[in-house]
């Protein structure tokens, strides 16, 4: 595989780049080589050279026209926000997504690319689950308030970090079935790395909307096998443990939900998220405009300050709501759209390994839409990287159906 990644096109080894940087960061690791914007160039350099990829191509579908659909209605709303310039400022953090989904979908098109992109999301989150895991048991499973942080970026805080360890188990579980044969050693040991210290950084990073979805995650994967003794004892046995490796602070945190101050901010920034949407319902407050917009309107209900004690509103603390203020009712429809196709987007079970991993994303974005019921990610890349990752799928199936029914024609 090492030797077929640099047999192929540059604008794969620059998708590739780009999800190294943007996962792994070896830019935050070693300080001497962040002098330049890695991920925007990597990003950029892909998207260019796929015209001259021969490879490389969009294969169109209705999942595309639903990710118009949003990116479009973001837009507008933004000719009619609250506070233009909040929405000028982030314009980037949700467009980006676009583009990197237009590289993706649009290069990593082959079965052999879309087993080595796979890969590097593989060994990135592995890097990822491994030394958040291992700080959480340096100091012996213990609570925190901030909980695990991660590398700068994306995945720095704790919420967002959990919600990439669900992905990141769904997806090694899943490698784990789509095996061809008995592991030796070595295999065994990583991908059991791979599922254990996921669920451990999910443990460690005491956010509850991550731990209540991974419990989610693991009843989906048992199934209906769980009304089997054997499979109904080890799955009790889990949670038990789980549940006892839990600190008590943790504990604590779940049985007094919806009644500690900071379940009372989401409760207010909820209740106060849907009035936005209500009075405004084409368009939204405006696209990231919900923290001026709430902190001018609703200031009593601002209950925490900052560091400078002034009253400033967060985020709304869910997806749903997040997107809605930002651009009304038809970006939700929009939204659980794109979340919908992608999940029930399917690649031929002939193909065990992409049909696992496919079965994998699918069941790290329930995680996420679960997790986000509990925090603003909307414009993070959980979502959007698993949806590029189905387009790319997808075209492949596309083409591999084109070319059996070529066959068949040929042979008749």
């Amino acid at each position: 595989m090492w030797r077929y990644f640099w047999s192929e096109h540059p604008a794969f080894w620059c998708v590739c780049g780009y999800l190294f940087v943007e996962y792994f960061r070896p830019q935050s690791i070693y300080p001497a080589i962040d002098f330049l914007p890695w991920a925007k160039l990597f990003l950029l350099g892909s998207v260019a050279l796929s015209f001259v990829d021969k490879k490389s191509k969009t294969s169109w579908s209705l999942l595309h026209f639903w990710l118009c659909a949003f990116f479009i209605q973001l837009n507008i709303s933004i000719l009619f926000a609250y506070n233009s310039w909040w929405s000028d400022f982030y314009y980037i953090n949700a467009m980006q997504w676009f583009i990197v989904i237009f590289a993706i979908s649009r290069i990593v098109v082959t079965r052999e690319r879309m087993y080595i992109f796979s890969l590097v999301l593989f060994i990135c989150s592995l890097k990822l689950s491994f030394g958040t895991a291992l700080i959480w048991a340096g100091r012996g499973f213990a609570f925190t308030n901030w909980g695990i942080k991660g590398p700068p970026g994306f995945f720095e805080n704790s919420g967002e970090l959990a919600i990439q360890m669900l992905v990141a188990f769904s997806l090694a579980y899943y490698l784990y079935q789509a095996r061809a044969k008995p592991l030796n050693k070595i295999e065994f040991f990583i991908l059991g790395l791979a599922i254990v210290t996921p669920v451990l950084t999910v443990l460690g990073a005491s956010s509850r909307g991550s731990q209540l979805a991974l419990a989610f995650i693991m009843f989906l994967l048992v199934g209906t096998r769980i009304f089997k003794i054997k499979y109904l004892v080890v799955f009790s046995l889990v949670c038990i443990a789980t549940w006892q490796l839990l600190p008590d602070e943790q504990k604590n945190r779940f049985q007094g939900m919806g009644s500690d101050r900071t379940s009372e901010q989401r409760l207010l920034y909820w209740t106060r998220g849907l009035e936005m949407i209500t009075e405004h319902p084409f368009t939204g407050v405006g696209y990231y405009n919900f923290i001026p917009y709430f902190s001018d309107v609703y200031p009593n209900d601002v209950l925490f300050v900052n560091q400078r004690g002034e009253r400033i509103a967060e985020l709304p603390h869910n997806i749903l709501i997040q997107v809605g203020t930002d651009a009304g009712i038809p970006a939700i429809l929009f939204y659980l759209a794109i979340v919908l196709s992608a999940i029930r987007m399917r690649v031929h079970p002939d193909d065990k390994i992409l049909w696992n991993i496919d079965k994998g994303l699918s069941i790290g974005i329930i995680g996420f839409f679960i997790a986000g019921q509990f925090v603003s990610v909307a414009y993070y890349p959980f979502l959007w990287v698993a949806v590029a990752f189905k387009l790319g799928m997808q075209a492949i199936t596309k083409e591999s159906k084109l070319k059996v029914e070529k066959y068949e024609q040929r042979t008749i």
